[in-house]
């Protein structure tokens, strides 16, 4: 016969209470390692998906990724013509806020160097690819587009011809997947009146100059499309990445574009190691600490709990060791049901996690190797926690049962 047992059956919906309550709050603590690792594959998740070798930014920054990065767009070219390098895409990266359908849309706009680059990595669940240079999309599930739904972005409306799965930016915002050049005109779009305003603001600038007045004829150029002017360079990417022919050597790619002194140059790793230690660092840190806080809180909520359960038993202790009972057997009893307690707690946290994980706003992704390692600290402490009920049973006198 199993006292711990033959204890849990007596209190049998007291026990289950408890549990489901040990076990609300453990799925806190594996919902904030969830978290964590949600934010961690959100923030690497265009730098693995891309796939990109090098990566070269603005000049002294340190990539679209941890700040703003403007570079000009015939890098790429340049880029080509060192030994090693197979190809070079543009890269575009921007968040805007709109109104769609009435409800407020937060994106995050990528462009890709099409037709180079039409997305063929990404990782589509319906639709297809960029087939085309302008007014089409790839967007994400979680903005709430549907396949074949129409936004007007700027001037222009886009058709979205793909949906993706888990496409999500280090902010949490869905992504958007354009071409660069549709990246670039949601970007630096601009009302009509202010282009007028600025193009009359050219031409008096123009009137005013010393060549304005040596060549009248050129006052008329200023009022054309800025695009038209060849003084005035098309709008700057955010980087170009790079990839390199197998054997090559990514060190000495980078040693070589270092030397330019316009921009900075990058390896995957670096930027993955800039972006996890910038903008994700802090989150990091807040999350770790309020898992171990819970983790603490765990401890003491289990160690109360099962000394309540122990000063409940006192009397059955008592009688217990008055018919002969060992102490190793009392033990057993208080440390096997704060086993139970625990593992129980740690179920009913993972069945109730995989029902309400998938309702939160940011992805809470639980892998196995975290699940091993809260369930051995879930062990852990239903043992350390028992320590109080075993050392109230420890001092109970055989005598006590006849009071």
């Amino acid at each position: 016969m199993n006292l711990a047992v033959k204890d849990i059956k007596h209190n049998l919906g007291r026990f289950t209470l408890t549990a489901v309550g040990i076990g609300m709050l453990l799925m806190v603590v594996m919902g904030m390692g969830g978290i964590y690792r949600g934010i961690i594959e959100d923030a690497t998740l265009l730098i693995d998906k891309i796939g990109a070798d090098i990566w070269v930014v603005q000049h002294n920054t340190r990539g679209p990724f941890a700040e703003i990065s403007r570079i000009p767009q015939n890098i790429d070219y340049r880029t080509l013509a060192i030994p090693g390098v197979v190809s070079a895409r543009k890269f575009v990266q921007h968040t805007i806020q709109r109104s769609y359908q009435n409800k407020r849309l937060r994106m995050t706009v990528v462009g890709l160097d099409w037709p180079v680059d039409k997305g063929k990595w990404l990782p589509l669940v319906a639709g297809r690819i960029l087939n085309q240079n302008h007014y089409e999309m790839v967007a994400d599930r979680s903005l709430g587009m549907a396949l074949g739904a129409k936004i007007k972005l700027g001037k222009d409306t886009y058709k979205v011809v793909g949906i993706t799965s888990n496409m999500i930016s280090s902010g949490g915002d869905g992504i958007g997947f354009f071409t660069v050049n549709d990246a670039l005109d949601i970007q630096f779009n601009t009302p009509a009146e202010a282009i007028r305003l600025e193009r009359a603001a050219r031409g008096v600038r123009l009137r005013k100059s010393d060549q304005g007045l040596k060549q009248p004829g050129l006052i008329e150029y200023a009022y054309q499309e800025s695009n038209q002017l060849p003084a005035l360079e098309s709008p700057r990417v955010s980087a170009v990445m790079l990839s390199i022919a197998p054997g090559a050597s990514p060190e000495q790619i980078s040693s070589i574009i270092a030397g330019w002194n316009d921009v900075s140059v990058f390896t995957r790793e670096d930027e993955r190691q800039l972006l996890l230690k910038g903008s994700v660092e802090k989150v990091r840190r807040q999350i770790g600490l309020f898992r171990a806080l819970l983790t603490i809180i765990s401890a003491i909520i289990m160690a109360l709990i099962l000394y309540t359960l122990t000063l409940d038993k006192l009397h059955s202790i008592a009688l217990l060791k008055l018919i002969g009972a060992s102490n190793w057997m009392i033990l057993k009893l208080i440390l096997q049901q704060a086993i139970v307690l625990g593992m129980l707690g740690f179920g009913i946290a993972y069945l109730l996690g995989q029902k309400i994980f998938p309702r939160f706003p940011r992805r809470v992704i639980l892998s196995d190797d975290d699940l091993v390692q809260l369930a051995l600290i879930v062990i852990a402490i239903s043992v350390v926690s028992s320590f109080l009920g075993i050392w109230k049973a420890m001092k109970v006198a055989p005598n006590e049962a006849l009071n």
